[in-house]
């Protein structure tokens, strides 16, 4: 039997998400013209975008230097931040725990489950910043409006990962237990909290990082905070100031990251 030669042999393609090449190439078109149009229909004016860098130059050469003259405004303005963050995370937590546990379809029944979720996906159909708006209009300025704004994203993101988690663990400590005539709190306590806890508790650790930066944006619409400090002094034309606060979140940011990625080590 001869051999095929390298020329003659077929030459073999990995395959594609689409089924075929055909259907991938007619996509990879299909999105191309599509950004084509969209481009152009949002009408981009040149001489606007030009004219904007021109003010960008203006703004950056009038940050610096920064200006930490008022070091009382800003360490009031990142302790207010760390504690809407903090304060904002315990609250969601305690919501979140016992939603997450009824949305999990291997432990609650199906309409205590199905309510469970809606309250879940109602909680992650609307973002912070939309949140804030409407806190800020029910309560007015300052961090009140700060920690029910991270509090109902911490309570849907939580309860999410949590009921998640709980469908996906070992079913047969729960069904042990079960057996032995052990309540629902019972085999919550000694079946389920076991298998989740160690997860849980990085993800809390990761929503407690994320809210230290989401209280530095909320606050751009008066939800407190130290963006509730940028906010204005923007709207003040006080660049150096805006500087120096940016400086600080940045830091502020950096050190949140530096420990939860700590901590998160440290639980492996």
């Amino acid at each position: 039997m001869s051999e095929l030669s390298p020329t003659t042999s077929p030459r073999w393609r990995p395959p594609t998400i689409f089924g075929s090449h055909q259907l991938r190439t007619i996509f990879l078109v299909a999105v191309a013209l599509y950004l084509v149009w969209s481009l152009s229909t949002l009408q981009f004016d040149s001489q606007r975008v030009l004219r904007g860098f021109v003010r960008a130059g203006d703004i950056f050469a009038r940050m610096f230097p920064p200006d930490f003259s008022r070091s009382k405004i800003l360490i009031n303005g990142m302790v207010e931040s760390i504690q809407i963050a903090i304060v904002s995370t315990v609250l969601g937590i305690i919501i979140a725990v016992p939603i997450g546990i009824c949305a999990a379809r291997n432990l609650a029944p199906r309409p205590v489950y199905l309510a469970a979720r809606g309250l879940i996906v109602l909680g992650r159909t609307f973002h912070e910043l939309i949140i804030a708006i409407f806190f800020v209009k029910m309560f007015g300025f300052g961090p009140l409006a700060g920690v029910l704004t991270l509090s109902y994203g911490s309570f849907s993101f939580v309860a999410k990962m949590l009921a998640e988690d709980i469908e996906n663990m070992k079913m047969g400590p729960v069904e042990a237990l079960r057996a032995t005539g052990a309540g629902f709190l019972q085999v919550v306590w000694f079946a389920v909290m076991p298998q989740v806890l160690v997860r849980q508790i990085g993800i809390l650790i990761y929503r407690l990082d994320s809210n230290l930066r989401h209280s530095t944006i909320i606050g751009v619409v008066g939800a407190g905070g130290i963006g509730q400090t940028l906010s204005a002094a923007f709207s003040k034309y006080d660049y150096d100031f805006a500087c120096a606060i940016l400086i600080c979140i940045a830091a502020l940011v950096a050190l949140g990251e530096f420990s939860s990625d700590h901590i998160r080590r440290r639980l492996r």
